[in-house]
């Protein structure tokens, strides 16, 4: 198992709502984006902690797809409300 087809799709669902609930794009240089983007990633990471902590403390309860769509739903909570960070360069500069 080498490739992520080779994953099961409900694992391969669960993966891609984690991925989906930590990458968040990095926050402006002001202090405010800044510790905005800190609450936000902190609040997710916990979120996701806590499903997964849940998923393996207590299996057969819910399935894979379920605790996927948790994380999505928890993750909606939590939008990004900061102003991303951009480099002020057009497409193809270098």
């Amino acid at each position: 198992m080498n490739r992520l087809t080779d994953f099961h799709g409900d694992l391969t669902g669960l993966l891609t709502a984690i991925v989906e609930a930590l990458d968040v794009p990095m926050p402006s240089i002001h202090k405010v984006d800044e510790q905005e983007h800190h609450t936000l990633l902190a609040l997710r990471s916990s979120d996701v902690r806590i499903a997964l902590s849940a998923l393996l403390k207590h299996p057969g309860t819910g399935d894979l797809e379920d605790t996927a769509q948790d994380i999505r739903r928890w993750t909606a909570r939590h939008p990004v409300t900061y102003t991303p960070f951009t480099s002020g360069k057009t497409d193809g500069e270098a």
